[in-house]
Formats: structure tokens, sequence, C-alpha cells
């Protein structure tokens, strides 16, 4: 849940909005997953609406985080312009992951407070993908090491890395370790561990090395790039991950599956050309969806209180798929009004004089461009 990124101030701006396209999708995915797994019956938990809906859920998290690796290479690319050392560099990486293990604790905190007397104190350290971002970007602050251009081979490494070694890391019998930290880095169906889902961040601390190297001229070139390996990378997700044999004597493709990582890269890859196509060439002035994206942390935070939190409870697993639906559509008209407002406060809030090239709200939440 990363807010608007823009690039250094020569650069048009509106040439990153698909990143805010981009994130808005996965907010949307995101509020339709919620909706049907707080609300939906659990008789119809095993039909076809329900499980495509978590299906298509599944993908939400791993856009915003490979957004979140994408943010954190402009950062460390714009810190490198301005003539700051490797030191300063993985500094300034540290302070991101500070920052989103802050608010990673302010989230669950109020999540625990709002349901008190109902929660236990083991809420308030569950792993969630705040905690992720903020885990795995600790240790990805070594990256600030690098120059951009060797970012952009050594965090795809990373990245096939981490998703490799997800089934390896389940085989261990971590029973001896107490589960809050266990949760931070064992895959984990119930949390956001470090195998596999930090792989996405960073694929993206690569790829937005690669926006950072590349011109303006160069992106549609990129875009097309990223799209015919997108298709490659599902398609060739799909056919291994369905061989008869594995190399791993243990994995489960929902949990730990480094096929099921290339098939979800392959679609963000699919996905980021699409919203550079529509912001640039069919629809670049305000959208929804891109709406929805600048503002992503808000969004968040107020749907997961108002989806699972006490304010609708008497709903939770008790509607049918088509109200479930209806609900969906509700809670996206609902959270769109709530980003506009957060827009327009923010917009008030600035200051008259802004410097070129500088966004005026840094201490906006997640403003993760480091502008």
């Amino acid at each position: 849940m990363l807010e608007t990124v823009y690039s250094r101030g020569g650069d048009n701006t509106r040439r990153l909005a698909f990143l805010d396209w981009s994130r808005g999708l996965a907010v949307i995915i995101m509020l339709q997953g919620h909706v049907f797994h707080a609300f939906s019956r659990n008789d119809l938990r095993e039909q076809g609406p329900y499980l495509l809906s978590q299906l298509m859920g599944g993908q939400g998290p791993a856009i915003f985080l490979f957004l979140t690796g994408i943010t954190l290479a402009f950062l460390l690319d714009r810190r490198e312009r301005q003539g700051l050392g490797p030191a300063a560099r993985w500094k300034a990486a540290l302070g991101r992951a500070g920052y989103l293990w802050t608010l990673a604790f302010l989230f669950r905190s109020q999540l625990w407070l709002f349901a008190y007397p109902g929660s236990g104190w083991r809420d308030l350290l569950k792993v969630d993908i705040l905690n992720c971002m903020g885990f795995a970007i600790a240790l990805f602050s070594l990256a600030g090491l690098l120059t951009t251009r060797q970012r952009v081979r050594a965090c795809a490494i990373a990245g096939a890395v981490i998703a490799a070694a997800a089934p390896l890391v389940s085989a261990v019998d971590w029973s001896w370790m107490p589960a809050p930290f266990s949760a931070y880095f064992v895959p984990n169906y119930a949390a956001f561990a470090f195998f596999p889902w930090a792989s996405f961040i960073a694929f993206g601390l690569s790829a937005g090395s690669i926006l950072r190297l590349a011109g303006s001229q160069d992106t549609a070139r990129l875009m097309l790039w990223g799209a015919l390996g997108g298709l490659v990378l599902v398609m060739g997700g799909e056919y291994f991950s369905n061989l008869p044999y594995s190399v791993y004597s243990k994995s489960e493709y929902w949990l730990n599956s480094p096929g099921l990582v290339v098939v979800k890269l392959g679609v963000i890859l699919l996905v980021v050309p699409f919203a550079w196509l529509w912001c640039e060439h069919v629809a670049p002035g305000w959208s929804m969806v891109k709406q929805l994206g600048t503002t992503s942390l808000i969004v968040y935070w107020v749907h997961i209180e108002l989806v699972y939190g006490r304010w609708l409870g008497l709903w939770h697993q008790t509607l049918t798929a088509a109200q479930c639906a209806a609900a969906a559509v509700a809670l996206v008209a609902l959270m769109v009004g709530v980003s506009v407002m957060r827009s327009r406060w923010g917009r008030a809030a600035r200051p008259a004089v802004v410097p070129r090239g500088e966004r005026p709200d840094l201490a906006l939440a997640l403003q993760a461009s480091g502008e």
C-alpha cells in the first residue's frame, strides 16, 4: 500500500501515473476478496464465485509488494543521483523499513483496541503485509550499497532465490521457535512471510532500477517487452507447476510454490504495461482506479476495520455470492469517496510554494518515492 510515485523533477509526472493505476487495481482486487472472505456463507466457500474471488484476491498483495520494490528502487536511485554514498543510501532504506514497521504496529494496535475485549494480545503480533514490507526492506536495504545498474541483476537474482527457497524453508521443523517470530519468514497461510512474498519486492527493486535507467523515450519499448515477458512467465509457470514430478520433496502450490510466484509475477508484468497504455493513451485524466491507488494506505486501513471489525459483524459468514458481490461494489464506492476526501484534505494542507520536482506531502502515510 504505497502512495503516488513521481519521477525526478525534470520528468513528466504523468509518465508514472500507471503505477497508481496498477496499485488501484490491486486495491479493488483486495476489497472484493476481503468482502467475500468475511461475509460469504460457509456452505458456499467451495463454489465458483468464492473460489474465483479468492484466486483473484491472491494477486493483490503481490502487486502491492512489487510496487513497494519499485518505489524503493526510486528512492535509492534518487539518493545516488544526489551524490550520496552507499552508507547513506543504506541508511535511507533502513529509515523506510522503520517507517513501515511503525505503521504496521500502529495498524495492529488500532485493530486490537477497537476489538477489545474480544481481542487477544497475540493479535498485536500478527504478521500482516505492512510487517512483511518492513522486514523485507530492512534486509533489502543492503541493496543501497550497490549502484542502480548493479541492482537490476542482483535483485532479480535475489527474488529468484527467495522464491526457490520457500519450499525448503517449509520443510524445516521450526516448532522450536515462537510462532510470532517464525511467521516472519516461514511460509504460512495466515501471514505474509518473507518466503516467498518478499520475492516480489526484490523483483520490483530490479524493475524499478530498470525504469530509472531508461529514458522516457524507452518506456513504450520497456512496456512491450514487459508484457511479452509476462506472457512467457504465466505460461511457463503453469507448465512447470503441472509437471508430474518436482525437485522438492515437499511443496504446496498455494503456499510456497516457486511456480505460483512465477505466474503472479507474469500477471504483474501484464498489468503494469496495460496500466501504462491506459493512462498514457486511453484515459490520462482522473479515474476511479487511479484515485484509489493514490491513497491506498487509508483505504486499506479503513476497509479492514469495516470488513473484519464489529461494524458489520452481523453479516459475517451470512451472505450469498450475489449479496457479497453487491457488498463489494458498495465498499469500492465508499472507499472511492474516502479516497477523494483524503486527496482533497491533502491538497488543502499543502504549502503554497513547493520547490520544483518535490512532493509537498512528505509526511503523508507511505509516501514511498522518496521525493
